[in-house]
C-alpha cells in the first residue's frame, strides 16, 4: 500500500490540538478476536474487516488513535496483514494510527520494520521494544509525525521480573529504560509506554518528562482506574493518549455491537473531558 499523502502529519502540536478540540484522550485497542465478534457478521465475507469498519465508524468522532494489534492480524496469516492494511487505512485523517508490533531488532532488521509502518503501512507510530539500545529505536526516528513508542512500566505481573527491579543506584530499571528511550529521541517523535495500574508511578514520569506523550494501555478490562491516571499523567498539557480495548470492541455481541461500542467510547471520552487539565 502506498501512503496516503492527503493525511495530515501527527505531530506533537496536531495531537495537542486534536486533543483539545476533541476533549478526549482516547484511544481504541484493535485487538481482535475472530472468536469474539458478533454473530451478526459470522456469515460475511470479511467478518473481521466489516467488524472494524462499524467500530471506526460509529467511534471516529470521539477518540484520538487507534491502535490495530499486529497479534491478532499475524495469528490469521497472509490475509491477516491484507486485513491489518485495509484497517489502517480506513482510520479517517487526522487520527493516530498506532501499530502495536513491540518490535525490538537492531541494524537492517529494524530498518526493514521501520520502512514496513512508516512506508508499506503508512502509520503514524510503532510500539518498540527498547531493551537492545539505542540502535533499536533510532532507525525509527526522523520522519516527521511518526512516532516511537517505546515500553517503559507496563501493567502485567510479569513486570516485577525485571521493569521494577531495583538498579545499584537505588533506581528501577524502568527508569533507566525512560531516561534512555526519551532520550534518543525528543518530544516530538519519541513517546512512553506506561500502564494504567501504576498511577504513582505515572506520576513521578510526568513530573520528571512534562513534555511526552505516554501511552496509557490498561483503562477498561485490565482495571486501571481513569480518574487516577488523568489525575497523576496529564500535567500541563494534557498529553496522554489512554487506550481501551476490549471494554468498547465486546460492549455488546449482538447486532447493536456499534452503537454500543459507541456509548462505551463516548462515556470514557466524556469522563476524560471531565478530568482533563484545562489546556494544551
Amino acid at each position: 500500500m502506498s501512503p496516503n499523502q492527503s493525511r495530515p502529519l501527527m505531530t506533537r502540536s496536531a495531537l495537542l490540538n486534536q486533543i483539545q478540540e476533541r476533549q478526549s484522550m482516547l484511544c481504541i485497542g484493535l485487538d481482535t478476536d475472530p472468536n469474539l465478534i458478533p454473530a451478526c457478521l459470522h456469515h460475511d465475507p470479511h467478518p473481521v474487516l466489516s467488524f472494524h469498519k462499524a467500530i471506526i465508524e460509529a467511534t471516529a468522532d470521539c477518540c484520538i488513535a487507534y491502535k490495530p494489534n499486529l497479534a491478532f492480524f499475524e495469528a490469521m496469516g497472509p490475509e491477516g496483514m491484507d486485513i491489518f492494511a485495509e484497517t489502517v487505512a480506513m482510520i479517517p485523517p487526522g487520527i493516530l494510527r498506532i501499530a502495536d508490533a513491540k518490535r525490538g531488532d537492531i541494524g537492517n532488521t529494524a530498518a526493514r520494520y521501520a520502512e514496513a509502518f512508516w512506508d508499506r503501512y503508512d502509520t503514524d507510530a510503532v510500539t518498540l521494544h527498547g531493551y537492545m539500545g539505542r540502535d533499536s529505536v533510532e532507525p525509527f526516528l526522523g520522519r516527521p509525525g511518526k512516532w516511537a513508542v517505546v515500553l517503559g512500566l507496563t501493567s502485567n505481573a510479569g513486570a516485577a521480573d525485571f521493569q521494577t527491579k531495583i538498579a545499584a543506584d537505588g533506581l528501577p530499571f524502568y527508569r533507566h529504560m525512560a531516561d534512555a528511550a526519551l532520550g534518543w529521541g525528543s518530544a516530538e517523535n519519541t513517546m512512553l509506554v506506561v500502564g494504567a495500574t501504576r498511577p504513582e508511578e505515572l506520576g513521578a514520569l510526568r513530573q520528571r518528562y512534562p513534555e511526552h506523550f505516554f501511552l496509557v494501555p490498561g483503562i477498561g478490562a485490565q482495571g486501571g482506574d481513569l480518574e487516577a491516571v488523568c489525575r497523576m499523567g496529564c500535567g500541563e498539557y494534557n498529553n496522554l493518549i489512554i487506550n481501551a480495548s476490549r471494554s468498547i470492541l465486546y460492549a455488546s455481541s449482538g447486532v447493536d455491537f456499534a452503537e454500543k461500542a459507541r456509548a462505551v467510547a463516548m462515556d470514557l471520552s466524556k469522563k476524560m473531558a471531565d478530568l482533563m487539565t484545562g489546556r494544551p
